[in-house]
């Protein structure tokens, strides 16, 4: 088990970026797989991007692709979303989530596959 706190948000005009940050502690961070999630008022929670142990491997939503990058820093337990050109339609709570894998290529696009999860940080996109 990993706990996962997850900062960066705010409150950015739409055509400007933030980057999520996501730590770990209680576990190396490298022995998991890693995904965002994200979460608006009255919708189900949906896919944004994951990433594998060893970085190589990563998997957006459409919604996002070319926008959105993920990314790992083992050596200090964090994964990172980084948002640039944001749409109103972007504002939602986003989670990180973790998942204890023994493969290092691997990432997964369903929540239900994730144990561990942060408890979000919101972000707000004004147009």
């Amino acid at each position: 088990q990993v706990h996962l706190v997850e900062s960066g948000g705010g409150l950015v005009q739409a055509g400007g970026s933030l980057r999520l940050s996501c730590t770990a502690s209680g576990r190396a961070f490298s022995d998991f797989a890693v995904g965002w999630f994200r979460q608006a008022p009255g919708k189900d929670r949906e896919f944004v991007a994951a990433i594998s142990r060893n970085g190589d491997g990563k998997n957006y939503t459409k919604f996002v692709e070319g926008r959105f990058a993920v990314s790992r820093e083992d050596a200090k337990n964090a994964v990172y979303l980084q948002m640039n050109n944001l749409k109103p339609e972007d504002a939602a709570i986003y989670f990180c989530a973790a998942y204890f894998s023994l493969y290092r290529d691997i990432w997964f696009i369903s929540a239900g596959a994730y144990s561990d999860w942060g408890q979000g940080t919101q972000v707000t996109v004004s147009s």
